[in-house]
C-alpha cells in the first residue's frame, strides 16, 4: 500500500532538476515534482500535493489535505493505543 501525506509547496529550489520545498506538519522537505509540474513551476508555489518517497504524485485542495492529515493523525493516536494495550498485556503475562 502506498500512502501519499499532504505537503504545501513552500519554494522551487531547482527549478532544472524539478526540485521544490514542500512543508509538511512544519517539516520542510525536498521533494521532486515532475509528476505535478505544469508549464510555469511558480504555479505551484503555495499548492498542497500528496508526496510519497520524496515525489510530489498529486496536486489536491486544501481541504483534502486537511482531512488527510486529521486522519493520519487519528492512525497516530489510534497506534499509540494499541502499543499501550500491547504493553499493558504483556506486563499482565509476566505476572
Amino acid at each position: 500500500m502506498c500512502l501519499g501525506i499532504p505537503g504545501r509547496i513552500v519554494e522551487i529550489t531547482d527549478a532544472a532538476r524539478l526540485m521544490a520545498m514542500a512543508d509538511v506538519s512544519g517539516v520542510r522537505r525536498e521533494v521532486n515534482v515532475a509528476c505535478v509540474a505544469g508549464a510555469a513551476l511558480d504555479d505551484l508555489v503555495g499548492a498542497w500535493v500528496l508526496i510519497h518517497v520524496g515525489f510530489a504524485m498529486a496536486v489536491i485542495d486544501e481541504d483534502e489535505a486537511a482531512e488527510t492529515l486529521e486522519a493520519l493523525r487519528g492512525l497516530g493516536e489510534a497506534q499509540e493505543a494499541l502499543e499501550q494495550i500491547a504493553e499493558g498485556a504483556k506486563a499482565l503475562a509476566e505476572q
